[in-house]
């Protein structure tokens, strides 16, 4: 199993993930009701973003923290949300890579999974996350 490699692997790494996050029953309607039928807005946006993350490409420049405590204050997300969306995106990972970018992207979604659930929990108790 090869492992990932640039942008072309990231694609079909995030196609993948969200085919299947937009089928489970407990993130599907999450991404639905936020994402509606805006998705050749969001997968590029999400291209690009684990593009930088992945492998410090430049060309994302949203805010995922402010746009998750948004989502929040709509759909509450909540800490089975961040889980299953972690167990997922591992096993969309494994599926179709292994190495050390591999591993990478897994570390890298854990830390924000948890950073984002803790970000939305300060937000929540009124505290300026984004700061």
């Amino acid at each position: 199993m090869d492992d990932l490699k640039g942008k072309t692997e990231i694609q079909i790494l995030v196609d993948t993930f969200y085919d299947r996050a937009r089928k489970d029953d407990l993130l599907g309607p999450v991404f639905n009701e936020i994402i509606g039928n805006n998705w050749d807005h969001h997968l590029p946006v999400m291209y690009d973003f684990w593009n930088m993350v992945i492998f410090a490409a430049p060309g994302y420049s949203g805010q995922p923290v402010h746009s998750h405590i948004e989502v929040d204050k709509r759909m509450h997300l909540d800490q089975p949300h961040f889980d299953r969306w972690l167990q997922l995106w591992n096993e969309t990972v494994d599926n179709l890579y292994a190495g050390e970018y591999a591993d990478i992207a897994k570390n890298k979604a854990m830390l924000m999974a948890n950073m984002i659930n803790m970000k939305i929990q300060m937000s929540r108790s009124g505290f300026n996350t984004l700061n």
